[in-house]
């Protein structure tokens, strides 16, 4: 199967429902995503990356609603600081629900998470109305894309579709903060 190139944000929600890995731009680099409650798109993401499970995946949203199922409670602290950061090119750890699958948390008691304000990502997940895995688009270890031509070159055939618009304006994938400490990990 050829991975499909294109610019239709439909097509390439109707892909993840049906349990396929697709490539899309966020704020500073290409990712690679899929339904997180979907087991066996996961497995393919983590054998397509060569990612250890161990690491987790950040969730992307179009606003904070879509991440509730996978969100623990949180302090009026903590939602003071993601209505500050949100939507933007900020990821967030926090404490994750019970029924959090271990494979997005990397059976950490946290999850990574951003409500972005990239257009094209934000759409995504409006069309698909839910949050969506976002991991940078590489092999585990090396630089990330940025463009669908260099997404293409890597995973050729093994995306189920590329969505080809660019990347925002951050140059590299997004800070990460824990919100609980403050303290920025990346």
């Amino acid at each position: 199967m050829n991975a499909n190139i294109g610019v239709d944000i439909s097509a390439a929600c109707r892909h993840i429902a049906a349990g396929g890995v697709i490539a899309y731009p966020t704020e500073g680099v290409f990712g690679l995503g899929c339904n997180p409650d979907n087991d066996a798109a996961i497995d393919k993401l983590l054998h397509l990356k060569g990612r250890d499970i161990e690491k987790g995946f950040i969730l992307i949203a179009s606003h904070r609603k879509q991440l509730s199922p996978f969100i623990g409670s949180l302090s009026e602290e903590i939602k003071s600081k993601l209505d500050d950061a949100w939507p933007g090119p900020v990821t967030w750890i926090l404490p994750c629900s019970e029924n959090a699958p271990v494979v997005l948390t990397g059976g950490k008691p946290t999850i990574a998470t951003r409500v972005t304000d990239h257009k094209t990502a934000s759409a995504l997940c409006e069309e698909c109305n839910s949050a969506i895995i976002s991991t940078s688009a590489n092999l585990s270890g090396q630089l990330a894309c940025t463009t669908a031509d260099q997404v293409a070159e890597i995973f050729s055939d093994q995306l189920d579709y590329i969505l080809d618009y660019p990347v925002g304006d951050l140059k590299g994938p997004t800070p990460i903060f824990d919100a609980l400490t403050g303290t920025q990990l990346r």
